[in-house]
């Protein structure tokens, strides 16, 4: 970007100069057309230097300013906002070259508008980053250009930025505007049946249609002379930690983010989902050590501390040591706790090699891995194949997607949860498990 130039000449100028000089080599042939190439180039002259005249004279015709939020939310569309005054007294036209940050690798980032005399304009653009980190904005370009289209001048503002990207947190506020409850049926929660009490005693209260007929208190019925119900509350303050695997096994990129970052992602909603439920929310983070630990509490900054966290989380993607989270899990977790671990595992061979480690934390806690369907398969499984190649790809296909489900057959009959999901619905399915988890008292 450093390399525009202060002004530039539009190709239309060169066009019509082409033209007149094709009429020139044409009027060798017809002499009449001389006259007319000659005059041509006088108004292509006059036009030009009175586009000069229009555009240059006078300074800060235009201003500009660039609006760019706090942080970015990781994964989805963050706005920008450009704010742009004409200060000349003709509508001018504009070409915008903003200086975006380098990781969305746009080299030819273009907007382009116009602006009616002495008036304000605002004009927005979305960007969707896909790593967290910071985000650099260099300088703001502004060519300025009016009618006539023959010249260009530049506008230059100094409005560098720094914006920090953080895990989702526009995922979380969507999240924050559901009233989640066990009962919920909205954006994808399901309804989950009870079984059994294993909450605590709230109150006695008047019967309404829909309550349980089980809770029925007869001795409260008979001395008011109405049906009168129990009412409980889930057991709070459980501990429920976020356990994130970020090993090579979750770089798989799908859709821009690695399946690290739809974890991180998810760890973040589930976290304030635990909170708003009264349980304490923790996270730690593991490949070839245990990182980013956060231990599981209720308070009013631990939300902040989890979101610190989340950001800071730094991989190289190496193997992850599954017997250094155990060994840590069972020294500094002593409470029994709900874990939920991000990880992934494409064979059955992938998950023995673990298994005894899973079995081994599932023994003092309630382990729920969570782990991804291969989505890029479903293509391969469901086309039609024509040829012997496209024969062998579906079946090899298939055979990875009957693993997935081994997987899940495997880890239950080792009494270990499972989730099973596609990256997309990640955070709703992370959230239905534990909502069923509380409803069946199995923490």
């Amino acid at each position: 970007m450093k390399f525009l130039k202060p002004f530039y000449i539009q190709p239309r100028f060169f066009h019509a100069g082409i033209g007149i000089v094709v009429l020139f080599a044409i009027s060798y042939f017809i002499p009449l057309l001389f006259n007319v190439a000659q005059l041509s180039i006088l108004i292509l002259m006059v036009l030009f230097i009175l586009d000069v005249l229009i555009v240059f004279l006078g300074k800060n015709k235009i201003q500009a300013k660039r609006i760019v939020p706090d942080k970015f939310s990781n994964g989805d569309k963050n706005a920008v906002t450009l704010q742009i005054e004409n200060r000349y007294p003709f509508t001018i036209h504009l070409e915008i070259i903003d200086e975006i940050p380098e990781q969305f690798q746009e080299r030819d980032f273009k907007l382009k508008n116009s602006i009616a005399p002495r008036k304000e304009k605002t004009i927005t653009y979305n960007l969707r980053p896909t790593e967290r980190g910071e985000y650099y904005f260099g300088s703001l370009n502004v060519y300025a250009h009016s009618v006539l289209n023959i010249v260009a001048k530049r506008y230059t503002f100094s409005d560098k930025a720094i914006v920090p990207t953080y895990p989702s947190f526009k995922q979380l506020k969507k999240f924050e505007l559901l009233n989640i409850n066990q009962n919920s049926l909205e954006y994808g929660l399901k309804k989950v049946r009870r079984l059994g009490h294993s909450m605590e005693f709230e109150q006695i209260k008047d019967y309404v249609l829909g309550d349980d007929l089980r809770t029925i208190n007869w001795k409260a019925t008979a001395k008011k002379n109405q049906l009168m119900v129990n009412q409980f509350q889930d057991e709070k303050s459980q501990p429920v930690y976020s356990v994130i695997d970020k090993g090579r096994v979750m770089k798989m990129p799908f859709e821009g983010l690695s399946l690290l970052d739809y974890a991180i992602n998810s760890a973040l909603v589930i976290s304030n989902v635990v909170l708003k439920k009264h349980d304490k929310a923790g996270m730690l983070s593991f490949s070839k050590k245990i990182e980013n630990v956060v231990v599981a509490e209720r308070r009013s900054s631990q939300m902040q501390l989890i979101l610190e966290s989340l950001y800071n989380v730094k991989t190289d993607f190496f193997e992850s040591d599954f017997s250094r989270l155990y060994a840590n899990v069972k020294r500094h977790i002593t409470q029994r706790s709900l874990i939920l671990m991000y990880t992934n595992f494409e064979t059955l061979d992938g998950l023995e090699r673990q298994l005894a480690y899973l079995q081994a934390i599932s023994k003092s806690h309630l382990l729920v891995v969570i782990f991804f369907k291969n989505t890029e398969l479903d293509a391969l499984i469901h086309d039609d194949a024509k040829t012997i190649q496209q024969v062998y790809d579906k079946v090899i296909a298939e055979k990875f997607d009957f693993e997935k489900r081994l997987i899940v057959n495997e880890l239950k009959k080792h009494g270990i949860h499972s989730i099973l999901t596609t990256p997309e619905n990640l955070t709703i399915d992370t959230i239905n498990k534990y909502l069923e988890i509380k409803a069946r008292g199995l923490l």
